[in-house]
């Protein structure tokens, strides 16, 4: 008989498959715990890991034939207690190699509360609205933090702090490696920061504080800046873009029919402090960028062997794209795109420029990138659709197991083949952002775009561009949040009739 069937990937789209005896993602026989045992969460991990990780081949307790019996397979699972340690374990038992460099997954992530992940993908979270690097005081474990923009319409928006501004202090405690997760990304939904100076590179703490409180189910607009300048008569379009979210799609085209409208022949697109997010929105940008030429192979998509055998040819390619799925492509028609772009900007701010390179020239400019190739989906306790979150299915989730997954589970490669930046893209005009002069986004005296603009119209900004502070950060406030760097699909799943 015929059996016909939905399998969900991303958020909340879906494909309807027909095949003569599938069901659905095919794996093998799968081991199954003892019932008594305390290991609802950790089954569910292994399970989905099983099917989809990436580099499940290379994983030897991810092993198809790793239990020779069920009572060994909940032994294993019973050794860990903690699913988020049993988690972490998986996904670090393996070295990724990409060409002569190897590295442990740096990327794969979870959260106990599947809803916070989904709700973080759509760009939904708790939020103040202050967007912030941290930095170490040099020669101690004390931490300090750097503005780096505020949200509109947030709390924080409305409070006496910006963009370029300095703390070192949470409700009087200095932050320190040991505690600022805590202090900064824990459960206090308020919290004062104290202010700092700078001077001559020493960081001071300052009379200022600012008091701040988290609101709940704040949707961040990733369009901070949109706007034209006339740089000695060339029209050049900026756009200052901080994660890649679909629901804001249409918003982001509507940009670029302003910007076309105008007259903008160059764009700067600054992607500095964007993490990641939709690889179809990618494309869309790229779009925007390139052209609508349905025919061009913008990427295409790798997975581990079991899950790429099961998937067609047309979903494993994804083209460049002549509408939004509501509307048509507002599309510059570029053939070279400037592209600030910093350690913070990972998986698909980097895609863009990967899938890019191989029809426009892209002039990077800023730092060495964060070098994140990999895609994500999200898993949940829902085996009926193969763990695989769809949110028509939220009444099928085991409601004893909220956890949700974000492992990798493939790569992109470009047109040309290329996904060989592990170790980030590297710029071709090297610049950092500097501490004592961060400036303002999307104005022309602001270092990193100025910079851009010099390779337009030189000397027309008439700038030094020493750097006297880099803005070193070993972490931000966008990686502190459920969806983290991840690049995701949202795309309908198509398998091999």
């Amino acid at each position: 008989m015929k059996k016909c069937f939905f399998l969900f990937l991303g958020l909340s789209l879906f494909v309807l498959s027909c095949s003569n005896d599938d069901d659905g993602i095919q794996n093998g026989p799968t081991p199954n715990p003892d019932p008594s045992a305390n290991v609802i969460a950790q089954d569910f991990m292994w399970q989905a890991m099983n099917l989809w990780y990436f580099w499940q081949g290379d994983v030897a307790d991810l092993a198809d034939d790793r239990f020779a019996t069920d009572a060994e397979y909940t032994a294993f699972l019973e050794s860990y207690n903690d699913p988020e340690i049993f988690y972490y374990t998986i996904c670090n038992n393996h070295r990724e190699i990409v060409g002569t460099q190897a590295a442990t997954d740096r990327f794969s992530s979870e959260n106990e509360n599947y809803k916070d992940l989904v709700n973080s993908l759509s760009g939904i979270s708790q939020s103040n609205g202050v967007e912030f690097g941290l930095g170490l005081i040099d020669g101690t474990n004390n931490v300090f933090g750097f503005v780096q923009y505020i949200w509109p319409d947030s709390d924080a928006s409305t409070k006496n702090i910006s963009r370029g501004e300095f703390f070192t202090r949470v409700d009087g405690v200095q932050l320190t490696t040991g505690n600022y997760r805590e202090l900064l990304f824990g459960d206090n939904s308020t919290y004062t920061l104290g202010m700092a100076t700078v001077s001559n590179g020493a960081i001071s703490d300052s009379a200022k504080e600012v008091t701040l409180t988290k609101i709940e189910n704040q949707v961040e607009d990733p369009i901070l800046v949109a706007k034209t300048l006339d740089v000695n008569g060339t029209k050049v379009a900026y756009l200052m873009y901080n994660r890649f979210l679909s629901s804001f799609n249409e918003d982001l085209n509507d940009a670029f029919a302003t910007f076309k409208a105008e007259g903008a022949t160059e764009l700067v697109l600054d992607v500095r402090y964007n993490p990641g997010g939709s690889v179809n929105t990618s494309r869309l940008l790229a779009s925007m960028i390139y052209g609508t030429n349905t025919s061009d192979v913008y990427i295409k998509q790798q997975w581990n062997d079991k899950i790429q055998a099961q998937l067609s040819d047309d979903f494993l390619t994804d083209y460049f794209a002549n509408s939004t799925g509501s509307s048509p492509i507002n599309s510059l028609n570029l053939s070279r795109v400037f592209v600030i772009a910093t350690e913070s900007s990972a998986s698909a701010s980097e895609l863009v420029m990967n899938g890019l390179a191989p029809y426009v020239d892209v002039i990077h400019i800023g730092e060495t990138t964060a070098g994140k190739i990999e895609f994500s989906i999200t898993l949940v306790d829902d085996p009926g659709n193969s763990f695989v979150y769809n949110s028509d299915r939220e009444g099928n989730i085991n409601p004893q197991n909220s956890w949700g997954l974000q492992p990798l589970v493939g790569i992109n490669v470009n047109a040309a083949g290329n996904s060989d930046y592990i170790d980030g893209l590297v710029p071709d005009i090297a610049i950092s952002e500097d501490l004592t002069n961060l400036g303002t986004l999307g104005e022309v005296s602001e270092p990193l775009l100025a910079r851009a603009l010099e390779e337009i119209a030189p000397g027309v900004t008439k700038m030094d561009f020493t750097v006297e502070m880099p803005a070193d950060a070993f972490t931000t406030s966008r990686i502190h949040t459920p969806v983290r760097d991840h690049m995701y699909l949202e795309k309908p799943l198509q398998l091999n009739k």
